[in-house]
């Protein structure tokens, strides 16, 4: 954690870090434009633009969508890849739901992209349309492989619509989400042996190929390899289960040289418990409770079945971990005052915070829970009496405000300059949805707002 700045250098450095996050944000998205739209210009220089009748412009704009949907797919490999430069530019939670949110339009290209190019096809032969799909799987085993990839992304995309997934266990789900890699993998080399633009032997094919080697190669090496050395390398398991008073369990794990990895107080990891945990294993995301060294804690509050099945791992249990994950901690903050908030489990990241700012810093905690049994609510008391913080505390049953019933309150009985004030907000998401209109209502500036999403 590095050390709390005076009042006025970090003040002057205002906005600097925000907006160096924010340019490599917009870097990586504009770095996504410039790739398809290079696509689309190889695709128009290689004659793309030279049709004549109905079929052949059928099959030119088949051969555009074609090449937008396959630079979504390569997006999707590095956002889901967890690689650390975007990590550090928009954080996993964002990452992961710009995955989610590209994940349909990019299948649902990639079938109108073979429809039409079965349509263009049938028009120019005069053949069905059956006929034509079955003659596409003559051409090679590559148009093979293709049509297959499209019969998998068909079915992944009838599994995505909201009625279809709400149906679905979600451990069953994922593992017919997991169908689309083995998708994009067998849609690859049609695109060098049968497509126009960057068929195998031209220049224009180096520049595609170097383009899903970058985003494969991210997605195996952060994915797929990281996650089993940092296994072989520290052997992270169980060192302790503590079961707190309200019902939530906290879990310690121990290692060799945990603290290579780098963890900061705020952050996550990816946890499976077990033997038979790896890369492709149900892994769930856990703040950590308390900030990091030798161990890593982290405190879960029963709910669904695998947050259930934390509270009866043994010492001794072998850990799969991903991680540190994240841009949810101190190290991103400008501002001279701190305001941390946090209501229910979402305690475990703020109380880790806590315990990582130095004695000196202007901070207040504001702790909202049903009760004085309120998961680490004793810990952080303890934290902020010893660091001089400021803490709130709203329990009991709800009322109009984020706040308690009996203990109503507004952010701006808590924050004496809008401007110089860093935001650190955990919760459900109705009640941090308020907290964040509240703040931005108030003139916290957005930069300095940052939240931690909990679920899927």
């Amino acid at each position: 954690m590095t050390a709390t700045s005076p009042a006025r250098p970090r003040a002057a450095r205002r906005g600097t870090r925000a907006y160096r996050r924010q340019l490599r944000a917009d870097a990586l998205e504009a770095l996504i434009y410039l790739v398809a739209a290079a696509g689309i210009a190889l695709m128009i220089a290689d004659g793309g633009l030279n049709s004549t009748d109905a079929a052949s412009w059928i099959a030119t704009v088949a051969r555009a969508i074609g090449i937008v949907a396959a630079v979504m797919m390569m997006t999707q490999l590095m956002l889901a890849a967890r690689d650390p430069l975007i990590e550090r530019s928009i954080g996993h939670d964002k990452a992961m739901a710009l995955h989610s949110k590209l994940g349909l339009p990019a299948i649902s290209l990639m079938l109108t992209h073979a429809v039409m190019l079965i349509v263009s096809t049938s028009i120019s032969s005069g053949l069905g349309l059956v006929e034509t799909s079955v003659e596409f799987a003559s051409l090679g085993w590559w148009m093979a492989l293709a049509q297959i990839a499209i019969a998998v992304f068909a079915i992944v995309a009838l599994t995505s619509f909201a009625a279809v997934r709400a149906r679905i266990a979600y451990h069953r789900w994922r593992w017919i989400h997991l169908l689309v890699y083995i998708g994009v993998a067998l849609a690859i080399p049609h695109q060098f042996l049968e497509g126009r633009t960057f068929a195998w032997g031209e220049p224009t094919a180096w520049f595609w190929l170097l383009l899903w080697v970058a985003s494969i190669g991210s997605f195996v090496t952060y994915r797929l390899a990281r996650p089993v050395l940092l296994q072989l390398r520290h052997h992270p398991r169980v060192g302790e289960v503590t079961v707190l008073p309200d019902g939530a369990v906290s879990v310690t794990i121990t290692g060799d040289g945990l603290g290579r990895l780098g963890a900061k107080p705020g952050q996550f990891f990816l946890f499976s418990f077990g033997r038979l945990g790896g890369p492709f294993a149900e892994a769930h995301p856990y703040s950590l409770s308390a900030a990091p060294g030798d161990g890593l804690r982290i405190t879960v509050k029963p709910a669904g079945d695998g947050s259930s099945a934390v509270a009866h791992v043994k010492p001794g249990t072998p850990v799969w971990i991903e991680g540190p994950l994240g841009i949810f901690h101190d190290d991103h903050r400008d501002g001279d005052d701190v305001l941390l908030v946090a209501a229910g489990i979402g305690v475990t990241p703020i109380r880790s915070i806590v315990e990582g700012l130095q004695v000196g810093t202007r901070a207040t905690v504001i702790i909202r829970g049903r009760d004085d049994q309120a998961a680490l609510l004793d810990e952080v008391r303890e934290l902020a009496e010893a660091k001089g913080f400021a803490v709130s505390e709203h329990l009991g049953r709800r009322g109009h405000t984020w706040g308690s019933a009996d203990n109503p309150t507004r952010l701006l009985e808590h924050v004496e300059d809008p401007a110089r004030t860093e935001l650190y907000v955990c919760g459900p998401i109705p009640w941090a949805d308020a907290v964040v209109a509240e703040a931005l209502d108030l003139g916290i500036p957005a930069h300095a707002v940052h939240r931690e999403r909990f679920g899927w």
